[in-house]
């Protein structure tokens, strides 16, 4: 296949009119590797990468956590239909034996074609504080434990590329140093000051899940984990731009505070997302969805009804440049879970995954 007389996306950041081509699923570097000649003509388009989404608990209708293997296909193809080509679902604080049968669904969908590609799965607890427990249970919360954490990663097929952690609890350190070559580990749901998160990031803990959310502000004399993540040149950092969960103005300070290459632009779409304002079922907990607003019954915002690429468009509303913005769902998320190499940007060995777009960011057609 070739992509022809596109704007396409370049690692640098800029735009070039350009042919893309595609042999047996990959890009290549030109035509005479290409045996399937068929032209798609993408003029007057913007080709960029396909998205990757690293925390997505569902969509659709549908939820990772209902351990339903069709109902995971539905959710990829959802995802596909809107441009993420990538994409980790994401568990919720849930009984051992519960997250085992979950865990063991993601190998039910390898080589499932119609849908996004799963890169592996993102474990959101259940090692949290419970004072910054949000949507999850608080008594299903329990101890950073190296040992349950394997278990349920072998349930996977080792499939766990992330997993979040409160730094301030009982075993979070000594997990820390025993996981972190093994998984990325993302301080989150937390009510740890700068010294306590600063110590968990010295030790290995690169990522911070959903910065903002269910953690301390970030204040003057108390900057907390937010703080600490900015001190920290390696931290990756999640937000969730749905214009909901973050304010415009807070969204701009952060890409100027984080800079373009450690913002990881997430969903943390729940299973609302695509579907009607109406009741719906997160971790357990009555959810509430009106225009787009997730809520449990306390008024706690429970995750998002909007997914990655409205996120993206979302944050270019916003004032953030198109490149940082497409950056921040492609090839950030990409290094985040170590998958760069494959997919993330449109570079000649890499997974064709790619999306036409107009200068106004419709989504034309998903490769």
């Amino acid at each position: 296949m070739i992509i022809k007389n596109g704007e396409v996306f370049q690692e640098d950041g800029s735009f070039c009119v350009k042919d893309l081509y595609i042999e047996d699923h990959k890009i290549v570097a030109d035509e005479s590797m290409v045996s399937d000649k068929t032209v798609i003509d993408a003029s007057g388009l913007k080709v960029i990468p396909g998205l990757i989404d690293v925390h997505s608990h569902g969509a659709a209708g549908f939820d990772f956590c209902d351990a339903d293997v069709e109902g995971l296909k539905k959710i990829l193809e959802y995802e596909r239909s809107r441009g993420v080509t990538s994409y980790c679902p994401t568990s919720m604080t849930l009984p051992a034996e519960e997250l085992e049968k979950i865990f063991s669904t993601i190998k039910e969908v390898e080589g499932f074609k119609e849908g996004a590609s799963v890169r592996g799965i993102n474990m959101e607890g259940p090692f949290l504080d419970c004072g910054k427990k949000g949507a999850h249970v608080g008594g299903y919360i329990k101890q950073a434990d190296a040992g349950f954490f394997r278990k349920l990663n072998e349930s996977s097929g080792n499939m766990v590329k992330l997993v979040t952690l409160a730094p301030n609890t009982e075993g979070a350190m000594e997990f820390i140093d025993e996981m972190h070559d093994e998984v990325c580990i993302s301080l989150g749901h937390t009510k740890a000051d700068y010294k306590t998160s600063w110590e968990a990031i010295q030790r290995g803990a690169h990522h911070v899940t959903h910065l903002y959310n269910a953690m301390n502000p970030l204040a003057h004399r108390d900057p907390g984990l937010i703080g600490a993540a900015r001190d920290d040149d390696q931290c990756m950092v999640e937000l969730i731009c749905d214009g909901i969960h973050i304010h415009p103005s807070v969204v701009r300070a952060t890409f100027a505070m984080f800079g373009s290459e450690r913002i990881v632009l997430v969903s943390d779409s729940m299973r609302a997302t695509g579907m009607a304002n109406g009741t719906y079922e997160l971790g357990g907990q009555e959810v509430t969805v009106k225009d787009r607003k997730a809520t449990l019954k306390d008024g706690t915002i429970a995750g998002s009804a909007t997914d990655l690429y409205g996120c993206m468009c979302k944050a270019v509303s916003f004032g953030i440049p198109l490149c940082d913005a497409i950056f921040a769902a492609t090839r950030n998320p990409a290094k985040s879970i170590g998958i760069y190499e494959e997919t993330g940007s449109l570079t000649p060995g890499k997974e064709a995954d790619i999306l036409l777009v107009t200068d106004e960011l419709e989504l034309k057609q998903v490769i």
